[in-house]
């Protein structure tokens, strides 16, 4: 006799719908960020008071030294011992 299964069409077609939804609203939202650097960098007041706040972001986030102690602390490393 088989287990008792049942359909999760419905639930996964929700949660499909969901994410969907959320895609097209974070497409719209990079859109109009798209298009506010656009008219940025074509008003030279403006666009070099963007290229400075970029840079410095990007300097301060992506380009920013962690050492490798803290990524191995925030993964857990030192917590348990891993078999390599």
């Amino acid at each position: 006799m088989l287990p008792n299964i049942q359909n999760q069409q419905d639930r996964l077609a929700e949660i499909f719908r969901q994410r969907d939804n959320q895609i097209i609203q974070e497409s719209k939202v990079a859109f109009l960020k798209i298009q506010s650097w656009q008219f940025a960098m074509r008003t030279p007041e403006i666009g070099q008071s963007y290229l400075k706040e970029a840079a410095s972001m990007i300097k301060q986030s992506l380009l920013s030294f962690v050492p490798n102690s803290f990524v191995l602390s925030e993964e857990g490393y030192y917590i348990d011992q891993i078999d390599n």
